[in-house]
């Protein structure tokens, strides 16, 4: 089944996403401290649509309070009954290692606390690929869903670090359905100059996808933003390119210039802007407390589709 979110005109871009997932089983889903309202009823919620089997860790005292104060209903949710924050972070890596959770959920703890956790050379999650996070942006008025990456993990990544960034992208969009991800470097130029290092960057990355270090997607740049996603753009520069003016996986420089990407298209252009932790022993949901119901539940469905492409080709054995 074609899974891709919908080009204009074939409805909501989450809802085709959330529909995909639904499609498959739910996963179990390991969240991490839900002990306010926003993370508790996110997974609620995404329990309710089928996407997810929650099993939240934390203070239980804690999480059947939020729960009783917002009329949340807990019937059939496991809890496993830790005394903070920490503590739940730890516990919530040890489930997955077990194979009790094919999902990471982030609940109302501090990213760093959870990513700590994961990130640890004795008992993460980590694989040989680096761990980077991609936004799926439904950016009203945008034909194409559009994966803004690395914008949450990555500082200031080097080449091998940003070659693991696109090839856990590419991978995200084979997992929802994009077969062949059309993946712009961005820069602020489109042409390789030594004054700005990001245009030499761009330029390896698309010889290392030329030599097969990259695969699946079609990868050019530099591009600046404008040629990247416009067509009228890229023909007035002259850019001749399968990528130029239609590109889906937006590879920023650095996390600064991600991060300001993704909230100007959320705050000016009013975009939604779910999101999933990739290059982990299975896909992890951060969340945050200003997401909308609908961007959690694209979050977990993106998730779930992550973690089905990964059954799929291979369970993962329990550590």
């Amino acid at each position: 089944m074609d899974t891709a979110p919908p080009r204009s005109g074939q409805g909501s871009k989450y809802d085709q996403l959330i529909a995909a997932a639904k499609a498959e089983r739910a996963v179990m889903t390991i969240v991490v401290h839900p002990c306010d309202e926003s993370s508790l009823g996110g997974a609620l919620a995404a329990s309710d649509k089928g996407l997810i089997v929650p099993v939240l860790v934390g203070p239980e005292g804690r999480i059947r309070g939020v729960a009783a104060e917002h009329g949340f209903n807990l019937a059939g949710c496991e809890i496993i009954d830790v005394p903070h924050s920490h503590a739940a972070a730890a516990k919530g890596v040890e489930l997955v290692r077990a194979g009790k959770g094919e999902i990471l959920m982030k609940g109302s703890l501090h990213t760093d606390e959870l990513m700590r956790e994961v990130t640890s050379s004795s008992g993460g999650l980590r694989t040989a690929r680096r761990i980077s996070h991609v936004f799926v942006m439904d950016v009203p008025g945008h034909p194409e869903t559009l994966f803004v990456t690395d914008a949450a993990i990555n500082i200031f990544p080097d080449l091998d670090t940003k070659r693991d960034i696109v090839q856990n992208a590419i991978d995200l969009c084979h997992a929802i359905g994009v077969k062949e991800p059309l993946v712009a470097i961005l820069s602020a130029v489109e042409t390789v100059t030594t004054k700005i290092p990001s245009t030499i960057e761009a330029a390896a990355l698309c010889k290392m996808a030329e030599r097969g270090q990259i695969t699946g997607g079609l990868v050019d740049g530099p591009l600046a933003f404008d040629n990247a996603i416009n067509p009228e753009a890229a023909r007035i520069k002259g850019i001749v390119s399968p990528v130029a003016g239609r590109a889906q996986v937006l590879v920023v420089p650095d996390l600064e210039a991600g991060n300001m990407l993704a909230k100007n298209l959320t705050f000016l252009s009013h975009a939604d802007a779910a999101g999933v932790v990739l290059g982990a022993r299975i896909p992890i949901v951060l969340t945050s407390r200003a997401d909308s119901v609908r961007t959690r539940l694209a979050s977990s469905a993106v998730a779930s589709l992550c973690a089905a492409a990964r059954r799929k080709l291979a369970p993962l054995p329990a550590a």
